[in-house]
């Protein structure tokens, strides 16, 4: 099957790679979101587990996939006992960025009171506010799929179509409880099936125009790559250690939680290293 996707991916422009890569974790979320069709709402404790999951695979995903190969593309650049410099730099601009991003941008984190509302004062309801939460996640899960594969179009060391595909894989993977995380509260709100639906695939419209963006960034500047990989990194475990693993510690549901995320963190793992 992976020789299959890599011949299909082959065929296209490296744009429309990053593209139909992030298009693919757009619809997984949609999926996610389609659920409320079928539920009004979701046990606590497996809510906390699926984020944990997600948690998971964005931490392995920031090592196997990001991490890890930033420092090897470095060393061909830099010797190596300076090549962590580039990646450090990176890591420290993506963390920056969302925390930026999380001092500006209102949201309000799932589960919470529309008074724990977070960025800059606003009147937009709870709906925007959640949907503007979980795309905080998508903005560098999309940048993270979209300069894997421009990293595999400029044929740098360390990059392989399998590798883009796999973390493409991963990604996707963990959105399905993101679309999950905006729809189903929404309908429990008192949000008809459809809104609800649409608002909660909505979260990931952003990770295609991220993803094309990631593409274009390694095109023109391929130096950029360890910076970019790195900050992509930075980006996500910020938002893990910010807002997904506190989610799921205020229920009462660590453990579970918990056993999430170490599967999370395998299954991505073996993704990268199985089929990378």
């Amino acid at each position: 099957m992976m020789q299959t996707l890599i011949e299909f991916f082959n065929g296209m422009h490296p744009l429309m790679q990053g593209l139909v890569a992030t298009g693919f974790t757009w619809l997984v979320t949609a999926i996610g979101a389609s659920f409320v069709f079928f539920m009004k709402d979701i046990r606590r404790g497996f809510m906390d587990t699926m984020l944990g999951f997600t948690g998971g695979v964005m931490l392995a995903a920031s090592f196997w996939s990001l991490l890890n190969p930033a420092i090897a593309m470095a060393e061909s650049n830099w010797s190596a006992q300076w090549a962590w410099v580039p990646v450090a730099i990176g890591f420290l601009l993506g963390a920056f960025f969302i925390f930026g991003l999380d001092q500006l941008l209102p949201h309000l984190h799932i589960h919470q009171p529309l008074e724990k509302r977070e960025g800059v004062k606003t009147v937009w309801n709870r709906t925007v506010l959640l949907v503007l939460a979980i795309t905080l996640h998508n903005i560098p899960e999309g940048l993270a799929v979209g300069v894997a594969f421009g990293a595999v179009a400029e044929g740098l060391p360390g990059a392989d179509m399998a590798g883009a595909i796999a973390l493409a894989i991963g990604i996707g993977i963990q959105d399905f409880p993101e679309g999950l995380a905006v729809a189903i509260p929404l309908r429990r709100f008192g949000m008809s099936r459809t809104k609800s639906f649409l608002w909660g695939q909505l979260s990931g419209v952003v990770e295609p125009v991220a993803g094309v963006l990631g593409v274009a960034l390694v095109m023109v500047a391929a130096l950029l790559l360890p910076y970019l990989l790195a900050f992509a990194a930075g980006a996500m475990i910020y938002v893990v250690v910010e807002e997904v693993i506190p989610e799921t510690q205020r229920d009462g549901h660590t453990d579970k939680a918990t056993l999430g995320l170490i599967f999370g963190f395998v299954l991505m793992m073996a993704l990268d290293v199985g089929l990378g």
